[in-house]
């Protein structure tokens, strides 16, 4: 395994996919690196489950049910989005160790279930979305490195001090000559790590008692930052009133956050003066 970093400047370089290979079948890091992001998450949404006073045996399930659902719909999502290639290759759709989870996905697919879930339960779905949003964001922050395993979802080719090496066969061919490129991947990294210590020490504590401020001000904080990071992206095809998708998908959910919270703070008001 080469060294991650050299002298005068950070490069990061991918040790490869695959972690070990027995003979039988190969462990990617993609695959580890996502198994640490959910357990991570989990943590956290039993951490604050036990001050709600849930059960953290619900909170489990419903866990490993928006993981499934969460990996369905982010697979989805971006099949779709990449079905010029995948309509082509339609067996890589199920491959996915080779990455190709979209969170944007998983943010619907994870609305969607916990929404029915809601429902079955008679449940406040704002409690349960403002739980699993305030965790979301650290897991999101290491699954991005399974992305750095992968070499994907890296920027355009930069000359700066911190950069990542990707191999030849991972460049876009209008970039194939060069070597370094802007590690996209760890941008968001830092971001999602960033709003998860503002969501869960700052926004939740002080909004803690009205459902909704957290999953919404997600929405916002986490949007925000993907929307500029897209600026990067060299793996945007499709894009909508000259943004990318993702930056136009951004753009509805930070429209989405800011609304919600407006009508959440105005209707708290309204009932307050009653």
């Amino acid at each position: 395994m080469e060294k991650f970093l050299t002298l005068a400047q950070i490069t990061f370089k991918s040790p490869g996919e695959i972690f070990i290979s027995p003979g039988i079948f190969d462990v990617h890091w993609y695959g580890i690196i996502i198994a640490i992001a959910f357990l991570a998450g989990l943590g956290v949404s039993l951490h604050i489950a036990k001050q709600e006073n849930i059960d953290s045996e619900k909170i489990i399930n419903l866990a490993t049910l928006l993981l499934v659902g969460g990996i369905v719909f982010a697979r989805m999502y971006y099949v779709i989005f990449s079905w010029d290639y995948f309509s082509l290759h339609p067996a890589e759709i199920f491959m996915l160790w080779k990455g190709g989870l979209s969170i944007h996905g998983v943010i619907i697919g994870c609305f969607f279930f916990l929404l029915i879930y809601a429902r079955i339960k008679n449940i406040s779905l704002l409690k349960y979305t403002d739980l699993f949003a305030c965790a979301l964001p650290l897991g999101q922050a290491i699954g991005r490195w399974g992305n750095f395993f992968n070499s994907e979802a890296f920027g355009t080719p930069t000359d700066l001090p911190l950069r990542v090496y990707i191999p030849p066969e991972n460049r876009p061919s209008q970039y194939f000559e060069y070597e370094y490129f802007h590690p996209a991947f760890l941008y968001e990294s830092i971001w999602n790590l960033a709003v998860f210590f503002v969501l869960f020490y700052v926004i939740r504590p002080k909004f803690r008692a009205t459902s909704g401020v957290v999953t919404l001000s997600y929405l916002i904080l986490y949007s925000v930052g993907r929307f500029f990071i897209e600026i990067f992206r060299t793996d945007n095809i499709y894009s909508i009133m000259g943004l990318h998708i993702a930056q136009f998908i951004s753009l509805l959910l930070i429209l989405t956050g800011i609304s919600g919270l407006i009508m959440l703070f105005c209707n708290k008001k309204i009932s307050e003066n009653k």
